[in-house]
């Protein structure tokens, strides 16, 4: 049986490594159910290097890459908001441009929502900092339904590099919106609370640089507010209770004003199945 043509969703901006986004792209090219569309948000002026491969890519792979450039910089959920709306096909493969996706992924991922009938797929993820190879730690999700909206009360359910959804069902929900560290979870939570049917598929499917700067934005009192704000929509959305809300920011609190060092530890130790 065909499976059903999808889009990859990809946002990129001045500061990312000419050398990752390529592999990130390629490993997209490479999947064993090719794309249909390839939709590359350039978020504000891009680098010489940038430029560069996107040309290299648009030149092999005719038709198939639409770019979207905005002049300035809108971060993550305006990009993504841009680019949904050139997506052509119903099925959309989120993708962040210094990830590495595995072959298999979008072929997994598309045959996952056709028997489950989900509206969002994403799957475990690995984590490096400098070798692909070198995988420590795992993030590891809830598979069914039920268990990921028991989940979703209390943490994110779906790995945002690695998911896939449908088109029509994030538009219907008002798409991304300004969330800033947690526009998926907000969004997430717009899905399920809607009616949303989600699954995760329990095995690697994607790579995920990470590395101390990643640790680094997860803190400080900016970081916090976000955590808030997020926070007080799930309590005003009905999707969490008041004491779940105060466990919650109390944790934040800990976890956002410790040092890098710490957080780190945190989130190696114990926000990760390590290898």
């Amino acid at each position: 049986m065909a499976l059903n043509k999808y889009c990859v969703l990809m946002s990129v901006y001045g500061k990312e490594r000419a050398e990752f986004f390529g592999k990130a792209v390629q490993s997209m090219l490479s999947q064993t159910v090719k794309p249909d569309q390839f939709v590359i948000v350039c978020d504000g002026p891009l680098t010489a290097e940038l430029e560069r491969e996107i040309y290299r890519f648009e030149s092999n792979n005719e038709g198939l890459f639409d770019i979207v450039r905005l002049a300035e910089n809108r971060g993550l959920a305006g990009a993504l908001d841009a680019g949904l709306e050139q997506c052509r096909y119903e099925f959309v493969a989120r993708m962040d441009s210094d990830d590495i996706s595995l072959p298999e992924r979008c072929e997994l991922q598309l045959r996952s929502m056709e028997r489950h009938g989900s509206d969002i797929c994403s799957a475990t993820v690995g984590e490096f900092e400098n070798d692909p190879a070198s995988v420590k730690v795992y993030k590891t999700l809830p598979v069914s339904h039920k268990e990921i909206l028991a989940y979703a009360r209390t943490r994110n359910p779906f790995n945002h590099p690695c998911v896939m959804f449908r088109r029509s069902v994030v538009m219907k929900a008002g798409g991304y919106e300004d969330y800033r560290y947690f526009e998926d979870y907000q969004l997430w939570v717009k899905l399920l609370s809607g009616g949303a049917k989600g699954h995760n598929i329990a095995r690697p499917l994607l790579l995920m640089r990470t590395g101390g700067g990643m640790y680094a934005r997860r803190g400080g009192k900016g970081y916090l507010g976000c955590a808030r704000k997020m926070e007080r929509f799930k309590l005003g959305r009905g999707f969490c209770s008041r004491a779940e809300y105060l466990k919650r920011m109390s944790a934040f609190a800990v976890f956002a004003l410790s040092p890098v060092s710490v957080r780190e530890k945190l989130y190696k130790n114990f926000l990760r199945k390590r290898r």
